[in-house]
């Protein structure tokens, strides 16, 4: 019994020992502010799925381009929360499919609803704040407000 005990053990001790990695979870990958190129895009391709926000502007120089970017950046997780995509459109030579439906002159911020609706158009930057309050107020918005709050 004792040759078969150290058989045993001599074959569990030399049997390789696989260490159990205890390496923390995983976390999600921080969200980046992005923007699309109205060059790249027509408004249909969003329809029901999420609500465009258009900035357009005759120059990517244009300091009211700029200072929205900023804005938008500073706190773009809430525009994510909203279903939100950011699309740019800052050359009025290019006649991009979005500025021929939209139309703008010059430089100008247009919120879209799921629907596909213009719901606002503003010619000065606005804050995520503004952008936010507004959405909050639209029909599908509020649907999905109390959607949420009953599957919590």
């Amino acid at each position: 019994m004792r040759a078969f005990t150290a058989l045993f053990l001599s074959a569990a001790l030399a049997a390789p020992v696989f260490a159990q990695e205890t390496t923390a979870p995983e976390t999600p990958p921080k969200p980046v502010f992005e923007t699309i190129d109205a060059a790249d895009v027509t408004l249909d391709e969003f329809l029901w799925i999420e609500r465009p926000v258009v900035v357009f502007a005759d120059s990517p120089f244009d300091p009211r381009f700029q200072e929205q970017m900023e804005l938008m950046e500073s706190d773009f997780e809430e525009l994510l929360l909203r279903d939100v995509v950011v699309i740019t459109d800052t050359n009025p030579n290019a006649r991009t499919d979005v500025r021929i439906d939209l139309r703008p002159r010059g430089f100008a911020l247009v919120l879209i609803g799921k629907d596909g609706q213009v719901k606002l158009r503003k010619p000065a930057p606005w804050d995520v704040r503004e952008i936010s309050h507004a959405i909050d107020k639209w029909p599908i918005r509020l649907k999905e407000i109390r959607d949420a709050q009953g599957k919590e």
